[in-house]
Order: structure tokens, then C-alpha cells, then sequence
């Protein structure tokens, strides 16, 4: 185990047995082909949650945040029967 899995454990309380149960359970109730996904979506989350937190980190001395050019989102089609 890696010192991340380890400390939540502390944290937890939870010993191998009790981790091992989670995730048969989480096995049984997702499958096994769809946990990877989740735990690529969890890893695309923690990123972005370590990326913003880092970008607040980054503010200028007076306080205001660095100015950034603004991502533009795709436009979108309509089809028929959409309103």
C-alpha cells in the first residue's frame, strides 16, 4: 500500500480485512469492468481539485488572482425534435 491508502486507513480506523471487504463489496455492486472508470473519473477529479487549490496558491502579493484567458466551450448543434 502507498502512504496515501495507508493514512486514510489510520485515519479510518480500517485494518487489510476490513479494505479487503470494501472492495469485494464495491466489486460486486459495479463490476469489474466498470471500476476502472471510476477510478479514472476519481483520479480526473483529484487532479482537477489539486489544480484549482494550487491556482489559489498562485495569487499575486495584492491578493488578486492571476488573469487567465477564458476557456471556450464548443458550440452546439441542434437536431430535430430538441427545442
Amino acid at each position: 500500500m502507498n502512504s496515501l491508502s495507508t493514512t486514510v486507513a489510520a485515519v479510518f480506523g480500517l485494518g487489510g480485512m476490513e479494505l479487503f471487504l470494501i472492495l469485494a463489496v464495491v466489486m460486486l455492486l459495479f463490476g469489474a469492468k466498470k471500476l476502472p472508470e471510476l477510478a479514472k473519473g476519481l483520479g480526473k477529479s483529484i487532479k482537477e481539485f489539486k489544480k484549482a487549490s494550487n491556482e489559489t496558491d498562485n495569487e499575486d502579493e495584492d491578493g488578486e488572482p492571476s488573469v487567465k484567458k477564458p476557456v471556450s466551450k464548443p458550440e452546439t448543434t441542434k437536431t430535430h425534435g430538441s427545442n
